[in-house]
């Protein structure tokens, strides 16, 4: 994994890893962004509902075509030592299954997909964004289930931009997958 420099303001305590591997396991979703620790509740039925529609599609593919690995939170993806995600979806080309590991997904993945809900629009539009285009994330997708957008950011140099929106029932494709045809309609619940 490449070092990238954390962004801990001077004077406050950092949690790493290893504090986050000592937090319950009370069903709630931890991840430690920059060394804070963020808590959000269980994600809402229609969240899980379009994570569940986007994997069986991404994952169809990816596994037909060997591409390399996709996962489903909850995993943990170890970005730094006190910068530790959990992202809705992600995949690994195969270039980038060197960071699959026995303890989690350690370097930054070729997609990070997030499923927004509620309690994390900030959380996934901005500091999220800011962490994965920072640790080298190639593409980030936000979907907005009760809108129905799909974003699609790719970076260039050390910030997203974004390429495409989606909205509604279309047919999409991304750069990423350049065979894959989404129809965005089986995506929505």
């Amino acid at each position: 994994m490449n070092p990238v420099p954390e962004r801990v303001p001077e004077g406050r305590i950092a949690l790493t890893y290893a504090e986050y591997a000592e937090l319950p396991n009370d069903g709630r979703r931890y991840e430690i962004l920059d060394g804070e620790l963020a808590v959000t509740p269980a994600p809402v039925p229609r969240h899980q509902a379009v994570s569940r529609n986007l994997q069986r599609i991404l994952d169809r593919h990816v596994t037909d075509h060997r591409l390399g690995q996709l996962f489903n939170a909850p995993i943990d993806v170890i970005l730094a030592d006190t910068t530790i995600v959990q992202p809705d979806l992600l995949f690994l080309d195969t270039d980038r299954e060197r960071f699959i590991t026995e303890r989690a997904i350690e370097g930054p993945p070729a997609l990070i997909v997030e499923i927004l809900s509620p309690s994390s629009v900030r959380q996934d539009r901005v500091t999220k964004a800011a962490l994965y285009a920072r640790f080298g994330v190639p593409q980030y997708w936000v979907l907005d289930p009760v809108e129905r957008t799909f974003e699609v950011y790719e970076l260039l140099g050390e910030v997203y931009h974004l390429v495409a929106t989606h909205r509604g029932p279309a047919r999409v494709r991304f750069s990423l997958f350049p065979d894959l045809e989404i129809d965005l309609a089986a995506v929505w619940f």
